[in-house]
């Protein structure tokens, strides 16, 4: 694969440290959510990958959109609900994730169908595929 782009991101004290790319865009404090005992003041990993994976796979989806010569709304939107839990095997944790997908001005079908292809393009998609579960839904 050749490589177009590699981001630079660091963490120190884990799940309740601080966060900060080498360029100093994202710099973040880290706590585990208060549903896990934690503070919950600072941001989280799965809220981090839940922005990221929602930013990547709208990206995704006006690409496929694009090839077919069909716009997609500057109102479209994707949110990604990250779940994580012990695992049913209890030897560590996993994620889940359910993608909720709104593309305003195309209809149900074939908001559907560039779905289902935005979901082979994205990489964030292609990287999870096999690994969690994924969902998705066209609101």
């Amino acid at each position: 694969m050749k490589v177009d782009y590699t981001a630079h991101g660091s963490a120190t004290g884990g799940r309740d440290g601080k966060g900060r790319t080498d360029d100093g865009k994202v710099d973040v404090t880290l706590s585990v959510p208060k549903e896990m005992g934690g503070t919950g003041n600072g941001t989280n990993p799965e809220q981090l990958f839940s922005v990221g994976y929602s930013a990547c796979y709208l990206g995704a989806l006006k690409f496929v959109a694009g090839k077919e010569k069909i716009k997609v709304s500057d109102d479209a939107k994707v949110s990604a609900n990250v779940g994580i839990g012990e695992r049913d095997d209890k030897q560590g944790f996993g994620l889940t994730v359910a993608l909720e997908v709104s593309l305003p001005g195309i209809d149900k079908a074939k908001a559907e169908d560039l779905v289902t292809k935005a979901h082979v393009v994205c990489p964030y998609s292609h990287a999870t595929r096999g690994n969690i579960q994924v969902t998705t839904t066209v609101v």
